[in-house]
Formats: structure tokens, C-alpha cells, sequence
């Protein structure tokens, strides 16, 4: 997660006094890394899928820059607010393909990166959430565990660095955080049927 001599840390300072300039310069640093994480997080889906990783990128990118009272601490705040910014997406996407399943806008635009999330999978994506509410109200750090991981695309030492955590505690957050999920939408699909 490195950056070359902390250059995303300096266009965040810059753009936070001012220079909108170093918007340009930081885009064409930060967008190859966001992209890799968005491929990363939309890797594991079959094929037709709809969302592409490049639209789900410039939505958060937009989304991060268009914030004008965030006060970026650093490359790893920017990375993290990344993450969350790629979860609200991918969740409103859900929400409005199942809401247009229902009658909506039928219209579908194709891009041309092949990796997006799969209409199976957009129910899946949603309940998650709603799991993820649930157990940032009594344990916030497996949350943020969870969503750098699931949503960020972040690695254990890449999520341990942004938590300021060992990558030890990451991995234990991460396999407790799964088991208590995997049970909540157990738990949640039987109950639905």
C-alpha cells in the first residue's frame, strides 16, 4: 500500500489547502490502486455481471473528492474512506437493480472491464450490510475488519496497517467476524423461508 514517498499523502494536504490542482496529479496516483481493489473486491463473481470495477472506482472517487469537509489524515484515511465509499455503492447498487427487478428502469449499461458484481449476488450483498450494521453496534473494529476486506479488497497487513492493529488481530477479527456473519445470514435466510 505503499505510495512513492508518501505522494498520496502530500496531494491531500495540498488539496486540503487549497490547490485544486493536485486533484489531477492525485487521481493518476490513487486510481490504478482503487482499481485494483475494486477488481479484487468484484473478483470472486461469475460472469454476467453488471457492475463493472471501473464504474464502481469512479463513483467512489467522485464520491471521496466530492466531500469537501473531509480533512484527509493521510494515504491510509483515503484508502479506508475508499472502502466505505465502495460498500454504500455496491449495497445502493443492489438495492436499485432489485428495486428495477421489481418494475423499475430496465435499462442496463455495459462497460468494458469484465469484472462486476452478478445479479445472484445482489441480495447477498444487501443482507450483509444489514449483518455488518449489526455487528459494528457491539464490535466496530471486526466490522471495519470485514468491510476493508470484503468491500475494500484489502489484504490482512493492508487492512492491519490501516487499523493500526497487528496483522495477527486482523486475521483473528477477520475469522470471527465470518463465523458470526455466516450465522446471522444462516440464521436470517431460515427465518425468511
Amino acid at each position: 500500500m505503499a505510495d512513492a514517498g508518501g505522494e498520496v499523502t502530500r496531494l491531500l494536504d495540498e488539496l486540503r489547502g487549497g490547490n485544486r490542482g493536485a486533484e489531477s496529479r492525485l487521481i493518476e496516483v490513487v486510481y490504478p490502486r482503487l482499481h485494483r481493489i475494486a477488481a479484487r473486491s468484484l473478483g470472486r463473481e461469475r460472469s454476467g455481471h453488471t457492475l463493472q470495477a471501473t464504474e464502481l472506482v469512479n463513483e467512489a472517487y467522485m464520491e471521496l473528492l466530492g466531500d469537501a469537509g473531509i480533512e484527509w489524515k493521510n494515504r491510509l484515511h483515503f484508502y479506508a474512506a475508499a472502502a466505505q465509499s465502495m460498500r454504500r455503492i455496491l449495497v445502493d447498487y443492489g438495492r436499485m437493480r432489485k428495486a428495477a427487478k421489481r418494475g423499475g428502469d430496465r435499462q442496463q449499461v455495459e462497460l468494458t472491464d469484465g469484472l462486476a458484481i452478478s445479479e445472484e449476488r445482489l441480495d447477498e450483498v444487501a443482507a450483509i450490510d444489514e449483518a455488518l450494521t449489526r455487528l459494528e453496534k457491539f464490535d466496530p473494529r471486526q466490522c471495519r475488519v470485514v468491510e476493508l476486506r470484503f468491500f475494500g479488497g484489502l489484504t490482512e497487513d493492508e487492512t492491519a496497517e490501516v487499523l493500526g492493529v497487528s496483522p495477527r488481530t486482523v486475521r483473528r477479527d477477520w475469522i470471527l467476524a465470518r463465523a458470526w456473519l455466516h450465522g446471522e445470514l444462516h440464521s436470517s435466510s431460515t427465518t425468511s423461508a
